[in-house]
C-alpha cells in the first residue's frame, strides 16, 4: 500500500510516532524521522532495524522555522518528494491552573504545538503544491474540542491545530493535497503518565481511574489504535476525505 511512498514523521521518537513509523516501514514506505532527541531517534532506528536505503534520521526542533525548513529540504534532497506528512510533534506542558501558569511554560507549549505544526505545513505544503499531491495528518487531541482544568495551554494549542487543519485543507485542495487531523483521547504512553502525575503528584493511578470513568470502552487507547487511523488517512483509501478532525477516544464524545 505504501511501497515507495515518502513519509515525514515529526515527534517520531514518541509513542504514536514510533507506532506510525513501524507500520509504514512494514508497508514499504521510505521514512524521514524527525525528533528533537537524537537518543530517541537512535533507539527508534534500532528497534525498527532501519537502514540508510529506506530512512533518514534528522534531529530538529520544530519550534524553530529554520529547523523545519532543514528537515523538509533534507527529505526532498534524499528522496525527491514528500507523499505523507505526519505532523505529530507535541508536548503536554506542565499541569497548572491559568493563574499559576508562567510565561515560559505557556510559550513552550504554544511554540511546539502551534508554531511547530504551522511551520511544518508551510514548508511541506510548498513541496506538495509543486507535486500536486500529498496527504497531511496533524495530531490534535480530544482537548481540541473541550476544556480540561490544569491544561489550558495544551487545550488552546489543540483547538488551534483543528482550526489550522481546516484552513490548510481549503488552501491545499486545489492542488490535490488532503489535510486532516487525528484527535486522540487518553493514550497509554508517556504523555498520560506525565499528566496523571502532574495532576496529583504521587498518586497518578487515582487520576487514571478517574479518566477511565470518562471512556465508555473502559481503557486508554494504545499507540497502535491511533496509528491505524493515521495510516488510513495517509492512504489512497481516503482520497475524498479532507478538512476533518477525527476523534480516537473510546466513545468519550458519545456521552
Amino acid at each position: 500500500m505504501f511501497n515507495d511512498k515518502v513519509a515525514i514523521i515529526t515527534g517520531a521518537g514518541g509513542g504514536i510516532g514510533h507506532a506510525v513509523a513501524k507500520e509504514l516501514k512494514e508497508k514499504g514506505a521510505k521514512l524521514v524521522l524527525v525528533d528533537v532527541s537524537s537518543e530517541a531517534l537512535t533507539e527508534l532506528s534500532k528497534d525498527l532495524n532501519l537502514n540508510k536505503d529506506n530512512s533518514i534520521l534528522l534531529k530538529a526542533d520544530v519550534t524553530k522555522e529554520d529547523n523545519v525548513k532543514y528537515y523538509v529540504d533534507k527529505a526532498v534532497e534524499r528522496f525527491g518528494k514528500i507523499d505523507i506528512f505526519i505532523n505529530n510533534a507535541g508536548t503536554e506542558g506542565k499541569v497548572s491552573s491559568i493563574v499559576d501558569t508562567n510565561k515560559e511554560d505557556l510559550d513552550f507549549v504554544l511554540n511546539v504545538n502551534v508554531k511547530g505544526v504551522y511551520y511544518g505545513l508551510k514548508y511541506v505544503m510548498t513541496q506538495m503544491i509543486k507535486q500536486k499531491s500529498g496527504s497531511i495528518i496533524n495530531t490534535s487531541s480530544v482537548a481540541g474540542f473541550m476544556g480540561s482544568p490544569g491544561l489550558c495551554p495544551y487545550v488552546a494549542s489543540k483547538h488551534a491545530v483543528i482550526g489550522i487543519t481546516k484552513t490548510a485543507a481549503l488552501e491545499a485542495a486545489p492542488y490535490n493535497i488532503r489535510v486532516n487531523a487525528v484527535c486522540p483521547g487518553p493514550v497509554d504512553n508517556r504523555m498520560m503518565r506525565s499528566i496523571e502525575e502532574g495532576s496529583l503528584p504521587g498518586n497518578g493511578d487515582a487520576v487514571k481511574t478517574e479518566f477511565l470513568k470518562l471512556i465508555p470502552l473502559g481503557r486508554y487507547a494504545s499507540n497502535e489504535d491511533v496509528s491505524k487511523l493515521i495510516l488510513f488517512l495517509a492512504s489512497d483509501d481516503s482520497t475524498y476525505i479532507t478538512g476533518q478532525a477525527y476523534r480516537v477516544d473510546g466513545g468519550m464524545n458519545a456521552k
